[in-house]
């Protein structure tokens, strides 16, 4: 989803639990948990490549919450994966799984590269085997999704809010000295940190070295996940954590902000000086390294991540794209407002407008720091939940308008209807594959704008009978 529009109710078709997602994104950045039985599958593009306590406890800082205990695994269903890579058919799988120690004993000159010391690699991969379950999460394809208020509705709740507020007030000075010297808002790091793993309560329970080994030499990603196998063996070489603290999401991705190993390599940093990068039971670490994360992505200091718009009713969703950013002073000549008739305060700032729910629902103009959680993780309903959080978190009020409640969401198979119709009429040039990604939605607008309605890219029931129709 890195770098497009997004329609509501099947946006959520193709989102990842968030940890997930970003371990299948391009830059390798890394909500699983009870996330991981509402919404699986990898992001859409339409083909496109797609708790805390310091080390040691304090008196003055509390322990963080337990982490879950390992549950029993689920045993791999022994089918050829929904993707119909080559490399993820049953027969690929099984001849690459009785391969898998020699894989992995092939990967040494390479760990040597990275200063592993062989008595680490030896001692870190020691006792490996595959977890074949991986296959079917990796490829798994939902036939029924949540539509993004529903989304919205479970991330940003009560419960979650009032945990929140007590961990700023807890670790008040990390966020006071990473706001300072970083200049990231302590909201978007309680936020994410909030989004990601509930407050370190769901940071999942798999092994991040068996999980990215396996990845490494089964399946249809095995070059990317080669590097983050390699990246968690340094971790682990270097003594910033310990591999009982190396738990994670079936991709790899761990700790209470979910970071991938190559993640945790270029945005880890030492927040408290104790010459230990842990990002999982140090807050200090944890808080600074996610700013540093959000910062060297781009964070605007004394900026928000956007507005939530009211849009005219006459007006042209063409413009809602991402490619076709203005200024906010130009959108208010188009006629946007924002919500609650409040004023923009930097009327120079150039935004895109996303209109996730379509004409029905409300619209909003995305600033540069949306940009940035979108490089936290590519999925424009998790980065709007996230700015949102944000802004509860600070006292801001709920959304102001209604999102359509009404629309029922549309199956995978309605979504495979939908742009083989559009493909048909000439308006679709992908391959249908039943996600919603750019080029549908792209497509959906020209049949939109070509029968008079409302050109907002959104893929409901109605336009899907629309469709049947013509």
């Amino acid at each position: 989803m890195r770098g497009t529009g997004m329609a509501a109710v099947v946006a959520l078709a193709v989102l990842a639990p968030p940890g997930e997602a970003r371990a299948q994104a391009s830059n390798g950045n890394g909500i699983q948990g009870f996330l991981d039985n509402i919404f699986t599958g990898s992001i859409a593009n339409d083909g496109q490549s797609a708790s805390l306590a310091p080390r040691g406890g304090s008196e003055q800082t509390p322990s963080p919450p337990k982490r879950p205990a390992s549950s029993a695994a689920t045993a791999w269903s022994g089918e050829d994966g929904a993707s119909g890579h080559p490399l993820m058919t049953a027969a690929a799988i099984r001849q690459a799984a009785a391969n898998f120690s020699n894989c992995v004993a092939a990967m040494w000159p390479d760990a040597a590269r990275r200063h592993i010391t062989r008595e680490n690699f030896e001692r870190f991969t020691a006792g490996l085997s595959p977890d074949l379950r991986i296959m079917d999460l990796m490829d798994s394809q939902p036939e029924f999704t949540k539509a993004i208020w529903d989304y919205l509705d479970i991330l940003v709740k009560d419960a979650r809010l009032a945990r929140g507020r007590e961990i700023l007030a807890t670790y008040k000075p990390q966020f006071d000295a990473v706001e300072k010297a970083y200049g990231v808002d302590r909201y978007a790091i309680a936020a994410i940190w909030g989004i990601e793993s509930n407050y370190s309560t769901q940071m999942g329970d798999r092994s991040v070295l068996q999980s990215t080994a396996t990845l490494a030499c089964v399946g249809r990603r095995q070059k990317y996940f080669r590097d983050e196998f390699l990246a968690a063996l340094e971790i682990l070489n270097r003594g910033d954590l310990r591999p009982e603290q190396l738990r994670g999401s079936w991709a790899g991705a761990f700790g209470p902000t979910q970071f991938m190993p190559t993640a945790f390599k270029r945005y880890a940093v030492d927040g408290d000086g104790d010459g230990r990068r842990d990002v999982v039971d140090n807050p200090a670490d944890l808080i600074a390294s996610t700013a540093n994360n959000l910062k060297k992505d781009g964070w605007q200091t004394g900026r928000t991540w956007g507005y939530e718009v009211v849009v005219p009713n006459d007006f042209n969703y063409m413009l809602a794209d991402r490619a076709k950013a203005m200024t906010l002073a130009q959108w208010e000549q188009l006629g946007i407002r924002r919500a609650g008739n409040k004023a923009f305060p930097y009327s120079a700032d150039r935004a895109y407008l996303l209109a996730p729910a379509g004409a029905g629902g409300p619209g909003f103009l995305m600033l540069q720091n949306f940009r940035v959680f979108m490089k936290y993780n590519p999925a424009e309903a998790y980065a709007l939940a996230i700015g949102h959080f944000a802004d509860r978190l600070r006292g801001g009020s709920p959304f102001v308008q209604p999102w359509p409640r009404q629309e029922r969401v549309l199956s995978r198979a309605e979504r495979l209807e939908l742009q083989q119709l559009l493909a048909r009429r000439g308006f679709y040039r992908g391959t249908p594959d039943g996600q919603i990604g750019s080029r549908t939605r792209e497509a959906l607008r020209g049949f939109q704008a070509s029968v008079g309605a409302p050109a907002d890219g959104f893929a409901s029931s109605d336009v899907l009978e629309r469709l049947r129709r013509r």
